[in-house]
């Protein structure tokens, strides 16, 4: 049974969220830094994340049952009722936003409660079931952990904080496009009208090459602002490069399924790498960590 409330939590968005966190933790860090601080951040962001994971999960039962890959999920097979899954979601949103309001910071905190309201209101109650642009709104939401991160450390949130927020929510297109053409045909039994299906394969894969430039162009703007180091602006680019090259093959892709796939699990590294990257990157990289 833990199994089965533990996979109501998404290990995999989880997991991406924690990569992003730290992400911003590290962008953020100059000078001293408190590992305390960031230990609680990252609990307390995922256990927020967690929350959104589990209420989507309750909002998605009627679409999740038409999906292949979502139709064994506990609450589609009654293994968990809708109420212990509530309760469950409380549990882990109270716990998590106490934990920013109380020992982080009103920034952080605000940032988890901006992100919780857009994932589980704005996109999974209305824009998923209603709009192509539910995309847009959802990435707002996917970008709020690293500006957590990023508050939790600075207590600010200044020009490096909005060039990390803007560029995490642009990468979140191509991303998530490239799981809704590798699942095309899920989405489209379950009449989800994300773009592939709302529209066209061709089209997507032009809008994804639009916001990978987006993306490579926002990120570049932590070295402009002299926030980060050359060796960023090396590793940002090759890696963007690539993604830019991804995308165009896109466009003569003989399985659109195994050139998605392939372009979705890049998407992810590009992300996990930048962000890890951002401990040795920024212009002060000499931080002293302490308890």
């Amino acid at each position: 049974m833990l199994r089965q409330y533990l996979f109501l939590t998404k290990p995999g968005i989880l997991f991406g969220n924690f990569v992003t966190t730290l992400g911003g933790i590290l962008l953020a860090a100059q000078g001293v830094t408190h590992l305390s601080t960031i230990l609680i951040t990252l609990l307390a962001t995922t256990l927020v994340v967690a929350c959104g994971c589990v209420l989507n999960n309750i909002i998605d039962q009627d679409i999740d049952q038409k999906m292949q890959r979502t139709a064994s999920r506990a609450l589609v097979k009654k293994i968990i009722s809708p109420t212990q899954a509530y309760i469950f979601a409380v549990i882990l949103g109270v716990v998590g936003l106490s934990l920013l309001y109380f020992l982080i910071n009103l920034l952080a905190f605000a940032f988890a409660l901006l992100g919780l309201f857009v994932y589980v209101v704005l996109y999974s109650l209305w824009t998923k079931r209603t709009t192509i642009h539910q995309t847009v709104i959802g990435s707002i939401s996917g970008a709020c952990p690293p500006a957590i991160g990023y508050c939790a450390i600075s207590n600010q949130f200044d020009a490096a904080g909005l060039i990390l927020f803007i560029g995490y929510a642009l990468w979140q297109m191509p991303h998530s496009w490239g799981i809704a053409i590798f699942r095309l045909s899920d989405y489209a039994q379950a009449d989800i009208p994300i773009l592939p299906v709302a529209r066209s394969v061709q089209r997507t894969k032009l809008e994804s090459l639009v916001y990978v430039i987006l993306f490579t162009l926002c990120m570049n703007g932590l070295f402009l602002i002299g926030h980060n180091n050359w060796i960023y602006l090396l590793i940002l680019n090759i890696l963007c490069i690539y993604w830019i090259v991804l995308s165009i093959q896109g466009f003569k892709a003989e399985n659109d399924q195994l050139w998605a796939k392939k372009y979705f699990l890049y998407s992810v590294k590009v992300i996990t790498i930048l962000s890890i990257s951002f401990i040795f990157t920024t212009t002060t990289p000499d931080v002293i960590w302490q308890w």
